[in-house]
């Protein structure tokens, strides 16, 4: 029985780099028993109840549901059905859900400020230097915005013990083989160790699983930290695959952690080329979602959900759930951090295409493919387009549409080629239109072009014109 909540299992299959919306199967007995054990590990009465898996339980209580709902941003209703049964099955870790950044039950903390670690053995999947790295940097995460040093020792006691283990390891917590629990770690009142599982392969890249990422998440535990709600946090609860080289730590994780230790203190900053924080977190940009002068610089789906990019920072709508979340595309997409011209999703190929300037990136995720950045004129536009307005990609054609200037093209990609006859003007086309194209966006049949606050609705097909209204109003903003 694993019998610790302070015990954390940074856990699963690998999670997608953003939620994928999956339809849970019908409601039956199999689903409910499902539901009973989920609601018992991860909402259990109070924060100090051990975590105790068993295989049974009574019937729910309708606010255990209706808590679940709401931490979800689900539509509250106290009730199973299928988009809280599909969160439900998402993978995840054996901790209660949480709000933002959250702390272990009493809030446990180090005493001291200058703590020691011990690398117990080795992964055969990596070189032992590029271990050493990993880890090196991974704790340089947390000094980088703490007052706390991190001292490796060899032979002797050290706070923070560091191993690569498989199965049952003698912690009372399991490893289950490649795909599930990645690692766990121990809170502060417990020792801190660290336990990753050697079953997965561990790499420098993102060819396995990324040992400095995962190290960094849960020596966050081994600090006092539990998960955050914040998709692109480094404590959000499963496995984000980010680009390494570019790892900056989330707001809210830096808020949590700073909340048991204090910034750093005045003095040198250490090695900047180990560092995991190479600049401070852009500030949000205050303008309100709602603000009915809020304009977009780019608009596109990823994985069921549909993105509002506005310098430095977008919003998330998901369709299965009442909030919107808004992140730093720097959490997502480091190299792109000042902003966006333009995007598009082809669903078929599960790619984003990121445009800025002259050149443009193919991202699954948040994982920037290889062979990236090009330069927009291998698509087939001209030398005198020297940035891209907006971009939308029509699934059922699978043709995509560049806005530039008072002009705009289509691209087959399929063919992989400009199609003949473009570019036209857009006024042409797209009657009511007589300026650029801030956004553009095509959804259900309809194409969306957004101007400063306003956006211009027409049918995707015969190009007639719908309506205009407020570029927010997918918010539900009057």
């Amino acid at each position: 029985m694993k019998s610790f909540l302070l015990a954390i299992a940074l856990c699963g299959t690998l999670s997608c780099a953003l939620p994928l919306i999956h339809e849970a199967d019908q409601v039956g007995e199999a689903d409910l028993d499902f539901a009973k054990i989920h609601i018992e590990n991860y909402y259990p009465d109070t924060t100090s109840t051990p975590v105790v898996r068993s295989k049974g339980s009574d019937d729910i209580p309708a606010d255990k549901i209706q808590l679940m709902q709401e931490r979800f941003g689900l539509k509250v209703t106290g009730r199973f059905d299928s988009n809280t049964l599909a969160e439900m099955r998402k993978p995840r870790c054996g901790v209660p859900d949480v709000e933002k950044y959250s702390t272990f039950y009493g809030n446990p903390t180090w005493k001291k400020r200058k703590l020691t670690y011990r690398v117990l053995n080795y992964t055969p999947d990596m070189d032992r230097a590029d271990v050493d790295v990993a880890i090196k940097r991974a704790w340089k995460v947390w000094s980088d915005v703490t007052p706390l040093t991190f001292t490796r020792v060899y032979g002797e006691a050290a706070d923070i013990e560091i191993s690569f283990v498989t199965g049952d390891h003698g912690d009372g917590i399991p490893f289950y083989g490649p795909g599930y629990d990645l690692a766990h770690a121990f809170s502060p009142a417990y020792g801190g160790r660290v336990h990753f599982d050697e079953d997965e392969l561990w790499t420098r890249d993102l060819t396995g699983i990324n040992l400095f990422l995962v190290a960094a998440h849960e020596f966050g535990h081994s600090l006092g930290l539990r998960h955050s709600r914040f998709w692109g946090a480094l404590m959000f609860k499963t496995y984000q695959a980010m680009d390494p080289q570019n790892f900056r730590l989330h707001p809210d994780d830096i808020e949590g952690i700073q909340s048991l230790y204090g910034p750093p203190e005045g003095g040198e900053d250490g090695d900047d080329s180990l560092s995991g924080n190479p600049e401070p977190p852009t500030e949000a940009p205050s303008t309100d979602l709602c603000d009915p002068r809020l304009a977009f610089d780019a608009v596109c789906s990823l994985r069921g959900e549909t993105m509002f990019f506005k310098d430095n920072f977008f919003w998330r709508k998901n369709p299965q759930r009442r909030d919107v979340e808004k992140d730093p595309i720097s959490a997502f997409w480091p190299a792109l951090s000042k902003g966006i011209d333009a995007a598009y999703e082809v669903k078929a190929d599960d790619t984003v295409f990121l445009f800025k300037g002259h050149k443009y990136w193919a991202t699954k995720g948040n994982i920037i493919q290889r062979g990236f950045p090009q330069n927009i004129h291998s698509l087939g536009l001209p030398q005198s387009v020297k940035s891209i307005d907006a971009a939308a990609h029509d699934s059922n054609s699978k043709k995509t549409y560049f806005f530039s200037g008072n002009s705009y093209w289509r691209y087959d990609e399929a063919q992989k080629s400009m199609e003949k006859g473009y570019p036209r003007k857009i006024a042409a086309d797209f009657h009511q239109v007589g300026s650029k194209v801030d956004a553009a966006f095509l959804n259900h049949g309809h194409f969306y072009l957004f101007i400063g606050s306003e956006q211009y609705e027409f049918d995707s097909r015969t190009k007639r014109f719908i309506g205009i209204k407020k570029s927010n109003s997918w918010f539900g903003c009057q």
